[in-house]
């Protein structure tokens, strides 16, 4: 039970990240918003393995999601 306790927790959290980093990417792309939820979960995927600026415990946490993970959080935004 606490296991699954942590794993929501985990998933609230990568929610919260997630939705600061396209913000951080809106912020330079505008047209972000237009484009198609693949194309913007492998521009995250990039950002996150990249120039994202997370903490050591924030970027342990998104690095877990794969490309498919990004566009099932994104969808249900």
């Amino acid at each position: 039970m606490l296991e699954e306790k942590r794993k929501d927790l985990d998933a609230e959290k990568q929610k919260k990240i997630l939705l600061r980093l396209v913000d951080e990417l809106s912020q330079s792309s505008p047209d972000l918003y237009y484009r198609p939820t693949s194309d913007i979960a492998a521009y995250l995927e990039k950002y996150i393995r990249g120039d994202a600026k997370l903490t050591v415990d924030e970027r342990t946490l998104m690095n877990r999601l794969s490309r498919r993970d990004l566009e099932v959080l994104l969808s249900l935004h």
